[in-house]
């Protein structure tokens, strides 16, 4: 089984149709199948739900199925969680380095930490970053 660093942009393509969601869910059926094993900042969860609720308030997602992609999001996914605490310092120093958040430093520090892929649908992070990481995989692209 292959460790793999998901974002939340990731997660919720699994739950919401959106531009590259087929790439996503070849991701989820890989974990469904425990050919990966799902690696995340615990703060994933707050990050996932923030998504969704701007979708809510700001797109017009409809609240009921707001309320179900966060349902199915809690109880069809195990995730391994690491301590935003743990991953602190090693994030700043990369958010630091590369002038990127905090945030997003978080799943690169755990992906350079477990020794795995990082795959993010921030094409933003990728173009500033990527050529520096090749851990990180650009989800349009994963295989």
């Amino acid at each position: 089984m292959t460790n793999l660093v998901i974002d939340s942009g990731v997660a919720v393509k699994w739950f919401v149709n959106e531009p590259n969601s087929a790439e996503a869910e070849r991701i989820f059926d890989e974990y469904l199948a425990s050919e990966i094993f799902l690696l995340a900042p615990d703060f994933i969860y707050a990050e996932f739900g923030n998504i969704i609720w701007k979708k809510q308030t700001l797109q017009g997602f409809n609240p009921t199925d707001a309320a179900k992609v966060i349902d199915d999001f809690r109880t069809r996914v195990t995730i391994a969680l690491t301590s935003t605490a743990d991953l602190l310092e090693d994030a700043y120093q990369l958010a630091v380095t590369h002038r990127r958040t905090v945030y997003d430093m978080l799943y690169l520090a755990l992906s350079l930490r477990e020794g795995c892929q990082f795959v993010t649908a921030d094409d933003r992070l990728v173009n500033a970053i990527g050529s520096q990481f090749p851990n990180i995989v650009r989800l349009a692209d994963w295989p």
